[in-house]
């Protein structure tokens, strides 16, 4: 199943008849190299892959191989000695060529550049000097380390200064595209069970396609988390070391941020991470936001100082909670684990964090596309350190502030008299403390709907169900 703005970028590409540099960037297992591949096909010249923590003589032979096989004429190549030969003898195989569009992909771009190598000094001459003067020449680069890509390609400020004809940042299926992608595989489920794989795995490719027709959640969970071969047993101890160089720090960062729900600011994360030095903590941040796996939320009414970083990766999230440390494995570990309070509060918890990751759909169920409207979260703590917290505000140009509650339940969600004074005060405390001259409309998520009583009629100016998710 391909992406079609994904598709459509590269098709513009392929057709435009002048010299493409593209590159390709997102969270490791996205489908980057599986969506060109699938997309260009024969159209491939040359493929060659970057391997991480290879030698420089190790990379050299990996080209030379890759492009020996493309061609059919290996032995007529010597194995390069550096950068500079590769990218001759690439020179010379593209221009023997008689394609009519020559199409080179470097797929774990990054992985190339190890220390002392020149690789990227050599890439960019070599696009300058000779790339750029041929009109049927298309570079693909693609790499997983999207803060690496950015850093050195995307805001690169030496030879690659813009010189990226296009870029493309591919990001994790929304909830209606995970849909679609299993239906594509005859996989049709009940929104409810979709929405708590999406809590698990986040729209992961590679993950959802180990989704079985005919299994249940809670069995594809057990198959997959907590059995000795399962996919995603072992993917956490890769997932980090595979991205990052030094990724202690990275999980020191993103173990902090799993055991506060809510998020934490720059100096609650620098202590319950152990950092000390803030200029090492700038460069993991950086890292962890551009790869997905971490988000900023600015706090209303607050500039830099308020900023909320929250876990936005759905695997790390689960794992923290359930597979950390869990000795247990086999067939009904997962139900056992759902039968305790802990999940209860997980799902409450995860369902928040798929609304955060659906906005746009939010804001489009309320009417406000054509509407400024800025997301945003509000902490108050009094004197004693007793906290309110609304995770999620939407503050409207024209006038009006929702601040939305968001409720996950297999049943349709009730206010009762007790949480009903719960809101009042909520937003009582809102309305004292930032003064707002807007309208305050408070506005419900619900999994499973709202039952409609005196309470929900007196306090909820809107209600939305996750159906608006699925936009």
């Amino acid at each position: 199943m391909e992406s079609p703005l994904f598709s459509c970028i590269l098709r513009e590409a392929f057709r435009s008849g002048v010299p493409e540099l593209v590159a390709v960037y997102g969270r490791r297992r996205v489908g980057k190299t599986f969506l060109i591949r699938q997309f260009l096909g024969d159209d491939l010249l040359i493929e060659l892959v970057g391997r991480k923590g290879a030698s420089l003589k190790e990379q050299l032979k990996n080209m030379h191989q890759a492009v020996g096989e493309a061609t059919g004429q290996q032995r007529l190549f010597a194995v390069p000695s550096n950068w500079g030969e590769a990218f001759s003898l690439l020179s010379n195989v593209i221009g023997q060529s008689d394609r009519r569009r020559k199409v080179i992909f470097f797929d774990e771009f990054p992985w190339f550049n190890t220390p002392r190598s020149g690789f990227l000094s050599a890439f960019d001459y070599w696009w300058n000097k000779w790339g750029t003067r041929r009109s049927d020449l298309m570079v693909i680069i693609c790499g997983s380390s999207a803060s690496w890509m950015i850093e050195h390609v995307v805001n690169n400020k030496a030879g690659l200064h813009n010189r990226l004809t296009r870029r493309i940042r591919l990001l994790p299926f929304n909830l209606q595209e995970t849909e679609d992608f299993l239906i594509h595989r005859q996989i049709r489920l009940h929104r409810l069970q979709l929405m708590q794989f999406y809590m698990v795995m986040g729209g992961i490719p590679y993950y959802l396609k180990e989704i079985r027709k005919g299994e249940s959640f809670s069995e594809s969970i057990d198959r997959l988390c907590f059995t000795k071969d399962g996919l995603l047993n072992g993917e956490f101890s890769n997932l980090y070391v595979s991205l990052f160089d030094h990724p202690d720090a990275h999980l020191a960062v993103v173990k902090a941020l799993a055991g506060r729900h809510g998020g934490l600011n720059r100096k609650e994360l620098l202590e319950a991470s152990g950092f000390s030095s803030g200029g090492q903590f700038n460069q993991v941040m950086q890292e962890l936001i551009e790869s997905g796996f971490v988000s900023e939320w600015p706090a209303y009414q607050k500039k830099l100082k308020g900023t909320l970083f929250r876990l936005s990766d759905e695997f790390t999230y689960f794992y923290f909670r359930f597979m950390a440390g869990q000795k247990a494995v086999g067939k009904g570990t997962w139900n056992a684990l759902a039968a305790s309070p802990v999940w209860e509060s997980w799902s409450g918890f995860a369902f928040e964090r798929l609304c955060f990751r659906h906005i746009d759909q939010i804001k489009d169920a309320l009417g406000l596309t054509g509407v400024y409207t800025e997301a945003s979260t509000w902490l108050h703590r009094d004197p004693e350190g007793t906290g309110t917290q609304i995770d999620l505000l939407l503050d409207r140009q024209d006038g009006v502030i929702h601040l939305v509650e968001i409720k996950f339940s297999t049943t349709a969600f009730t206010i009762n008299k007790t949480y009903a004074a719960v809101l009042e005060q909520k937003l009582a405390l809102f309305k004292e403390q930032t003064r707002s001259n807007k309208s305050i409309f408070l506005t419900v998520i619900t999994s499973a709907g709202m039952t409609s009583n005196t309470y929900s009629e007196r306090l909820i100016a809107k209600s939305l169900t996750a159906e608006a998710l699925f936009r």
